[in-house]
């Protein structure tokens, strides 16, 4: 009878520190997610908020085209399942480290063992509502544990809130983005075309200045809510990967397209490709990767029409050749966001 109660006493503690030992392992990785994807602005989403963006992203894609109500929905579900993540695994963590302890919880009600049920129940309510006095833990670490539980609840609520408010607030700018692209024009031809006053292009200067800083701040945003790429818009026009494609081929058509003599600032059309390169590097961070195929080129017999200079076709052919990997990234961004790349015959 003693070495059965020695050896149950034996299977009790290492099942307890088995259970130590993962509710310990949920909680750590739970706080590095957290903390990386909130707080490490240069880094991205955490290793859990990634794979969870990636695969529910891919899940959607298979349910729905690009009118789907599902896909329009994408980015508030995403956003959800991931802080619904975050929940689950401070509250199973905590959970599993109170059963890590044969007598960490005490009922004030009633005399025996405390259920899974009740040990679930006393962390959702030390996590969100200091308590309420149905359960209390035993002396010593157990309270330093009930301590910890609440200050993880509020850590989760703040940077939470915080992590939400910075997301809807980057989507507003992305869509404010595509829609003053598009608002110019809807083709790369055409955005050139329009900022021809007949002897130059100084009435694109502050357009290209204004989307150029935008697109800046708009890489920063993505770089750091990668969950932007997956706000996905119903309407073309607010489209931020289709503007970004836009803009970035009236760049190519402005720098290779037309004389050196008749280019717009020099200085503020490398600014303006800097930025549009910058966020093609954030397509890579997430593993959009460049399409197989180049997209279409622009028509510089458009702009011909309207008496604008261009370069021969073939120096414009031998530029695009050189550019051809990141006009792939643009197509493949395009794709990835369940959209036809922006030509005349798909507006």
């Amino acid at each position: 009878m003693v070495l059965f109660r020695r050896h149950s006493l034996r299977m009790v503690t290492a099942e307890n520190l088995f259970f130590l030992a993962l509710g310990s392992l949920l909680l750590i990785s739970a706080f590095i997610d957290i903390l990386w994807t909130t707080l490490w602005a240069n880094a991205g989403a955490g290793p859990l908020s990634t794979r969870l963006i990636s695969g529910a992203w891919h899940g959607l894609r298979m349910l729905g085209d690009r009118q789907s109500r599902l896909l329009n929905l994408a980015g508030p579900i995403i956003l959800t399942l991931t802080l619904t993540m975050w929940v689950a695994l401070i509250w199973g963590g905590w959970t599993f480290v109170f059963a890590g302890g044969e007598n960490a919880l005490a009922d004030t009600r009633d005399v025996g063992p405390i259920s899974w049920a009740e040990r679930t129940y006393f962390v959702a309510y030390s996590m969100f509502t200091m308590g309420n006095g149905d359960f209390t833990p035993t002396d010593g670490i157990w309270q330093i544990a009930t301590s910890l539980t609440t200050a993880s609840g509020m850590l989760f609520v703040s940077l939470g809130i915080s992590y939400v408010i910075s997301v809807l607030g980057a989507v507003v700018e992305k869509r404010s983005f595509a829609s003053t692209v598009t608002g110019i024009e809807t083709q790369s031809e055409a955005f050139v075309r329009d900022g021809w006053n007949g002897e130059d292009f100084n009435e694109l200067d502050l357009p290209l200045d204004t989307l150029a800083s935008d697109l800046g701040r708009l890489a920063k945003q993505h770089k750091a809510y990668p969950i932007l790429h997956y706000y996905h818009s119903d309407e073309a026009d607010d489209a931020a990967a289709r503007a970004v494609a836009i803009f970035d081929d009236a760049l190519t058509t402005l720098r290779f397209g037309v004389p050196e003599t008749h280019r717009p600032n020099t200085p503020l059309l490398n600014t303006a490709r800097s930025s549009a390169q910058d966020y093609l590097q954030t397509l890579n961070s997430i593993g959009i990767q460049p399409a197989e195929d180049t997209p279409p080129p622009p028509e510089l017999d458009r702009l011909r029409e309207a008496d604008v200079p261009t370069v021969s076709e073939e120096e414009f052919a031998r530029a695009l050749d050189d550019l051809s990997e990141r006009r792939r990234k643009l197509l493949g961004g395009v794709t990835a966001d369940a959209w036809n790349w922006p030509s005349e015959n798909n507006e």
